[in-house]
């Protein structure tokens, strides 16, 4: 009790007052203590807000690599060639690319029908109507086929620039001719059987009531042949047809000149430019020098 008492009133000066200092400075201490956690408390909320809520969501939506390194940003797909060959989901399957497509050495020797029909094309008294048949299991749907045969025959620099010419695409009755899309071993039999020509597996022929068309030249195209495979198959049509309506082989008419639709082009263009249309933008018809 007397050191109790003695702290609280002895000593020089005056023990009260210095006390009171002494509870002052704590108080203002504690206060301060108090006004630095309050702060710290603040600070520590809102930095694990802003972590939590804005990093959070965005490493959720681009997660960063796992080597602990920034994301650098991603190529624009039209650059980077896996995603060029990345497929998007559809809705509908699409059709083989000569990339992707396995094309077999031959065949069952049988044909489907294209079921289409077409209104006639080109105002030639000539009309010459023609079915489209698919060797079985070669992955050509028929219809497709046929239709794009039709386009090319409806062509203004086809064969109806003639003036003598028209084209009908029948799937029954009467026809004048069929075109013929098979496998290289059965072409081979067809044109063979045909005319007597070894095709060695690799061409397309004109045989009596049609035209044999070799799946291998109608997927993949000719390397000689720089464009996309829709024109190649253009020539191929109007090179046959052109055999059809009785023109022979015809060669380069110069250097730098468009290739005749009649010259043989998968051997060579000799100097000539790949063409696949038997006339030009102005009706004039591309020849060249008879070959045998």
């Amino acid at each position: 009790m007397m050191q109790q008492h003695r702290f609280g009133s002895g000593g020089r000066g005056g023990g009260t007052r210095r006390a009171g200092r002494h509870r002052s400075r704590r108080s203002r201490t504690l206060l301060l203590g108090l006004l630095s956690l309050a702060v710290l408390v603040a600070g520590s909320v809102s930095v694990h807000h802003w972590f939590g809520t804005g990093l959070g969501t965005s490493y959720a939506a681009a997660p960063a690599p796992r080597s602990g390194h920034a994301a650098a940003p991603a190529p624009a797909a039209s650059r980077h060639p896996a995603a060029r060959r990345a497929p998007h989901p559809s809705a509908s399957p699409t059709p083989p690319t000569p990339a992707t497509t396995r094309i077999p050495e031959t065949g069952p020797g049988t044909f489907v029908t294209a079921q289409a029909d077409g209104a006639t094309v080109g105002h030639g008294r000539t009309l010459l109507r023609y079915m489209v048949e698919i060797e079985k299991g070669i992955g050509i749907a028929p219809e497709q086929a046929a239709n794009e045969i039709a386009g090319i025959l409806a062509a203004p620099r086809g064969w109806t620039r003639n003036g003598v010419s028209s084209f009908r695409l029948v799937s029954s009755g009467p026809h004048d001719l069929k075109v013929m899309i098979a496998t290289p071993g059965t072409a081979d039999a067809l044109c063979w059987q045909g005319i007597h020509q070894d095709t060695g597996g690799e061409y397309d022929c004109e045989v009596p009531g049609g035209v044999v068309v070799n799946l291998k030249r109608w997927i993949e195209g000719s390397p000689t042949f720089d464009g996309p495979i829709h024109d190649y198959r253009a020539l191929i049509i109007n090179h046959e047809m052109g055999h059809f309506l009785g023109h022979q082989h015809e060669g380069c008419p110069g250097p730098g000149r468009p290739a005749p639709v009649m010259m043989q082009q998968i051997k060579g263009l000799h100097g000539c430019v790949a063409n696949a249309w038997p006339y030009d933008d102005e009706g004039h018809y591309l020849s060249g020098p008879p070959q045998p």
